[in-house]
């Protein structure tokens, strides 16, 4: 019903627009051929002067408007007429002159055009048989999410308010959850409230930089609110007090095909922090549950009088020198600048050579210059979501996995993460989540409920060689009874039910969705035994493995 209305006001739209030009048009039209029929002709054979048809008049100046005619028709024309022609051909040119400027007017004018687009949009969503994940917003996040999850396999429809964005859509060459991404709190805070009352049971993931925000958000019964700020916070936490579980979480979290890139971890003592805006303010608090010193330089002094305090932008020497940046061993460049963050990073390392430098990064534009100062490490806001996203859209039980890693000390990350990377690189790996149910895996579920005993090692070898060791590794079982198990080992029984988180290749993913679909892929795995496949060879293969009957000799 709606994009019947909104046809019907395009139709209205356009006919309120031609309104005048079509008139003019008839007018014309019906002038012209009344007074056709009513101009005297040549005379007849009796002398008496010829007059056309009110038939032979309209098909004269239906021809004569459009084309300027093919001849005089049914008869020649007396002088009378062809002056009357004349006159009918001008008026004719007029009103098609005043027509058409109408038209192309009315094809520049932005309300219709939006109103087309909208239309043509609706449309294209409509003929959509599959779920596809809306994204609001189509800036530097959307650009990220939208390229990760058309290498998925995944669509997605963008909504995005600016003209300039969506252009940018055509280039990507893209192949039912919302994403509010944009970078307006406001308009996140709309989309999640329009999506809880609209879709309720559509899980939304908004963007919010401010705390009062993400409560209004959480209130409507938003699930995921991601504050990216607040989540760099946690990573920063994590790498100071154990930096090889926030290593192993960065390289399971990154965006599928980019590669991570092992750097020194962030060292504990007296830190500098340049800026105490929305970024700062987080960072302080990471600082502090941390019991590590740290000197803010802001032009304004922070709210909290326990933070020691130097007025400056950080960008000088002489701010730099007040906060003690000789004696730090880190620096953080948090300020809504990022020429700024490139000239405190610059000063800084001149002054102190051996710290460690973060970097917030406003803008992916500015990639380039970041990568030749070669910070130790870079906040982009935008990544951040990004990842944030895909984990949750893509391997829900990622979420459960990093919260059971963060429970174990550091040195088991340390052998989890060389174990890993040993296997696959340091380039970041598929990661995805599987349930053994009859939809997901019918072969494995069935052989199950039957009652059979199957390890966890059967599903790491290939269904063409069982005796070659898949690219991948099981992270995590999720079971209904909340037994779950970390890093389970291949003597784990598995269970109707259990969901398992995987990290590994491409390759692995759709050869191993082989083995636990098909029967006969699944037999091979178990026994080693090949199954005969059609009718024949299924009567046949009896008979083949049946022993010889000897035979005896008179």
């Amino acid at each position: 019903m709606d994009r019947l209305a909104r046809h019907h006001s395009i139709l209205f739209m356009i006919m309120r627009r031609m309104r005048a030009p079509l008139i003019l048009l008839v007018l014309i039209m019906s002038v012209s051929v009344l007074g056709l029929s009513l101009v005297p002709g040549l005379p007849d054979d009796s002398g008496n002067p010829t007059r056309m048809s009110l038939f032979h008049a309209l098909y004269f100046m239906s021809y004569t408007a459009t084309t300027i005619g093919f001849g005089e028709v049914p008869n020649d024309f007396s002088e009378q007429q062809r002056l009357w022609v004349v006159v009918c051909i001008y008026l004719s040119v007029v009103g098609w002159a005043y027509t058409l400027g109408s038209v192309f007017s009315l094809l520049s004018d932005r309300n219709l055009r939006q109103a087309i687009s909208t239309l043509r949009f609706l449309r294209a969503v409509a003929r959509l048989r599959e779920p596809f994940y809306i994204v609001c917003g189509y800036g530097e996040t959307g650009r990220l999410i939208c390229g990760a999850l058309d290498r998925m396999g995944k669509r997605c429809v963008v909504i995005e308010i600016a003209e300039e964005r969506l252009g940018h859509t055509d280039l990507g060459s893209y192949r039912a959850d919302v994403l509010a991404l944009t970078n307006d709190d406001s308009a996140n805070l709309a989309v999640a409230i329009a999506a809880r009352l609209l879709a309720p049971k559509v899980p939304t993931l908004c963007r919010a930089e401010r705390r009062d925000t993400a409560a209004n958000m959480a209130s409507f019964g938003t699930r995921h609110i991601i504050n990216p700020f607040a989540k760099f916070g946690e990573y920063l936490r994590l790498a100071l007090h154990a930096p090889s579980a926030w290593t192993l979480l960065i390289w399971l979290t990154g965006l599928p095909g980019t590669t991570v890139e092992r750097r020194r971890d962030p060292p504990r003592g007296r830190w500098v922090l340049c800026g105490h805006g929305r970024f700062g303010r987080f960072v302080a608090e990471t600082m502090q549950q941390e019991t590590l010193p740290l000197t803010v330089i802001d032009k304004s002094p922070p709210k909290d009088g326990r933070i020691a305090w130097v007025q400056g932008d950080g960008t000088g020497a002489p701010a730099l020198e007040e906060a003690g940046i000789r004696q730090a061993v880190g620096v953080i460049c948090g300020t809504g600048n990022d020429i700024d963050n490139l000239s405190i990073a610059v000063t800084a390392r001149e002054l102190n050579p051996t710290l460690f430098v973060i970097m917030r990064q406003n803008q992916i534009a500015n990639q380039a210059l970041f990568e030749v100062f070669e910070s130790d490490l870079n906040m982009v806001p935008s990544e951040i979501i990004a990842h944030e996203c895909l984990a949750v859209l893509n391997t829900p039980l990622l979420t459960p996995f990093l919260d059971a890693m963060r429970t174990r000390d550091d040195d088991w990350a340390l052998r989890q993460l060389r174990k890993l990377t040993g296997r696959f690189g340091w380039q970041v790996p598929e990661v995805w989540s599987l349930r053994i149910n009859l939809q997901q895996a019918p072969a494995l579920y069935r052989r199950l409920m039957q009652g059979e005993s199957i390890r966890l090692s059967t599903l790491w070898h290939a269904p063409h060689n069982r005796h070659e060791h898949l690219p991948l590794e099981v992270l995590y079982i999720e079971r209904d009874d909340d037994d779950n198990l970390l890093m389970p080992g291949g003597e784990t029984g598995i269970r109707p039910g259990d969901e398992l988180l995987f990290a590994g290749l491409a390759r692995a993913r759709s050869e191993l969705e082989l083995a636990l679909r098909n029967e006969y892929a699944l037999h091979y795995l178990l026994t080693g035994e090949e199954l005969p496949r059609g009718w024949v060879w299924q009567r046949l293969a009896p008979r083949l493995r049946r022993p010889p009957t000897p035979s005896t000799e008179l």
